[in-house]
C-alpha cells in the first residue's frame, strides 16, 4: 500500500506566524489554491482509492480542492484523530511572542520533543499525538485492500509526528528529518506489515522558493 501524506495549504495565520493547533484555525491563502492545483498535477498520473482529512477547515478545504482539481471521484472520510497538536494556550498566538515568554518550551516543541512540557501550556503530548495519530494510520491501512493508493491530509507537527512514528522512530528523535512545508508530499509505503519512507517533505512541484513561515 502506498500512502501519501499532505500538509494542508499555507493560511493567514501560518504567514502571520501564529501557532493554529488543534481548536484554531484560520484561512487558506489565495495562493494556496494555485498550490493545491500544482500538488493535483503532480499526483495526476498517480492513482487514488481514498483520501482521508483531519476535520479543521484548514486541512479538510485543503482535501477538498485537491480532489476538485483532480478532477476524479475520490471518496473523502473525514477522521478525528488526525488532527493538529492540541496547543493549548499557544494557540492563535505569535511565535516570536512565545518565544520570549516561554523559550524552553517553544525550543522542546520545535527542536527536542523529549524535553517538550505539555503541561505548562495545558495542551497535548507528542505521545498523546503518536498514539491517536498512527493508530488512525493504522485503521486506514485495515480498512483498504493490499495494493491500494490513500492519501492523507493532516497538519505539520501532527504529521511529523504520526510519520516518525509510524516509522518507529523515539520521541526524542522525531524532528531528526525537519519540519513538514505547506502543501508538501510525504510518501510510506507498507508492506509486509512495516512502513517504509520514500520520499520526505516534497515540495519541488510547487515551483517556488519556500519562506521559513512555509514549513514547521
Amino acid at each position: 500500500m502506498e500512502l501519501y501524506f499532505v500538509r494542508h495549504g499555507k493560511t493567514e495565520w501560518n504567514l502571520e506566524g501564529k501557532y493554529q493547533g488543534g481548536h484554531g484555525d484560520s484561512p487558506l491563502l489565495p495562493e494556496s489554491l494555485h498550490d493545491i492545483s500544482l500538488l493535483a498535477k503532480r499526483l495526476e498520473d498517480t492513482k487514488i482509492d481514498h483520501m482521508y482529512s483531519s476535520p479543521l477547515p484548514r486541512a479538510k478545504t485543503t482535501a477538498e480542492t485537491l480532489i476538485k482539481d483532480l478532477k476524479r471521484e475520490i471518496p473523502l472520510s473525514v477522521v478525528r484523530d488526525l488532527r493538529e497538536f492540541d496547543l493549548g494556550i499557544m494557540e492563535g498566538r505569535k511565535f516570536s511572542e512565545l518565544e520570549n515568554e516561554m523559550p524552553e518550551v517553544i525550543y522542546a516543541f520545535r527542536h527536542q520533543p523529549s524535553d517538550y512540557d505539555y503541561d505548562l501550556i495545558r495542551g497535548e503530548s507528542f505521545e498523546k499525538v503518536a498514539e491517536r495519530t498512527t493508530k488512525a494510520v493504522k485503521k486506514i491501512v485495515a480498512e483498504n485492500e493490499a495494493k491500494s493508493n490513500v492519501v492523507i491530509v493532516s497538519h505539520g507537527a501532527a504529521l511529523v509526528t504520526m510519520i516518525q512514528s509510524l516509522l518507529g522512530t523515539k520521541v526524542a528523535d522525531i524532528r531528526k528529518n525537519g519540519g513538514l512545508s505547506n502543501t508538501s508530499l510525504t510518501h510510506l509505503r507498507f508492506e509486509n506489515g512495516e512502513f517504509r519512507l520514500i520520499k520526505w517533505n516534497e515540495t519541488g512541484y510547487l515551483d517556488k522558493k519556500l519562506e521559513s513561515s512555509d514549513t514547521i
